[in-house]
């Protein structure tokens, strides 16, 4: 069976497309964002697997959900998720849009897992290195794990920078192995 990210691509991609066409990135990605929360709420899920309720039941509950946040097109997108029963696959459609959205804006995400509070000062150095590295604007948010002993671990899609006491530890007793 294939990943769900791998099904869920296409449909992230077309809608991406056509926000970008219609100049609504925002728009579509609150639209999409909506529509993944409400995709992943235990009973809605529970409706989406109920074979009694049709897809005409489903959309119009969706949409009536949803409300003013869906404009035509996102509408449309809405009725081909549901008739192609990939409403499961909103959350993965919703991540990859916004992967692709800030591709486009040149913007990134960064997130700090380190072994002691951060201030803003230190926020901000990160941000400026992480900036210089990956050539776009940064946003940091921090976590604190004081597992990690000492350091910090920095996360920014696939990449990952581990700069940890923990990681550093890993490495070593892999090298004895």
């Amino acid at each position: 069976m294939l990943e769900k990210t791998t099904i869920a691509r296409p449909y992230a991609q077309a809608a991406f497309e056509q926000a970008s066409e219609e100049k609504a990135l925002t728009g579509w990605s609150k639209a999409l964002s909506l529509l993944a929360a409400i995709t992943s709420d235990e009973q809605m899920q529970a409706l989406m697997r109920d074979p009694r309720v049709s897809s005409e039941q489903l959309q119009n509950l969706i949409i009536d959900l949803v409300g003013d946040a869906l404009g035509k097109t996102s509408t449309n997108f809405v009725k081909i998720l549901v008739e192609s029963h990939r409403l499961p696959l909103c959350q993965e459609i919703s991540q990859l849009f916004e992967e692709k959205k800030a591709d486009a804006e040149k913007h990134a995400s960064i997130h700090v897992t380190s072994a002691y509070e951060m201030d803003e000062s230190e926020k901000k150095k990160i941000a400026e290195a992480m900036k210089k590295k990956l050539g776009r604007s940064v946003e940091v948010t921090a976590e604190l794990d004081p597992v990690l002993i000492g350091g910090m671990v920095v996360k920014s899609g696939d990449m990952v920078i581990d700069l940890s006491i923990r990681g550093r530890l890993k490495t070593m007793a892999n090298e004895f192995n």
